[in-house]
């Protein structure tokens, strides 16, 4: 009988190159369930570790990557001071893919065409583990806040809306 064979996207073929220790996850997906409060129903975790990856553009750094708790809202002012920009946006998301080969619902803040700079919520810090996703749709990582920190150059920054 055949194994079942895990696809391996850029996000975990990273981790393996780094020897990252990571868990991988795999559930069925829907358009109408791709947020935080559907993964954590599909895995069982509490929302708080589970972690959206959000592409945005600064006025004056182009492309860059916050990931923040799913039950959080992103504070575009704040990651616009930290980040160096006077005014952030979120990436049109028909410009998702082409820039980071990763679509919606499935972007991973690890493996993505280019390393964009990255802001990770200063929440993960805390955390023994967080749940970001794996770049595929109903494919999620689970790993160490501070591998993930270290392997995308990220910061630890409060960025989260009040």
């Amino acid at each position: 009988m055949k194994k079942n064979k895990v696809q391996k996207t850029n996000a975990v073929r990273q981790l393996e190159k780094n020897n990252i220790f990571y868990k991988l996850y795999e559930f069925p997906w829907s358009d109408d369930h791709l947020g935080a409060e559907a993964v954590s129903e599909h895995l069982d975790v509490a929302k708080e570790r589970i972690y959206k990856t959000l592409v945005i553009t600064g006025d004056k750094t182009g492309v860059i990557v916050a990931c923040i708790p799913g039950t959080s809202e992103l504070d575009l002012k704040a990651l616009a001071k930290v980040s160096g920009n006077k005014k952030v946006e979120l990436l049109p998301l028909t410009d998702l893919e082409k820039t980071t080969g990763y679509v919606r619902g499935g972007c991973s803040p690890i493996g993505m065409k280019k390393g964009f700079p990255t802001f990770i919520s200063i929440q993960a810090e805390t955390m023994e583990k967080i749940i970001v996703s794996a770049g595929k749709r109903g494919m999620q990582i689970e790993v160490d806040p501070n591998d993930l920190q270290k392997l995308v150059k990220a910061e630890f920054v409060p960025i989260e809306a009040k």
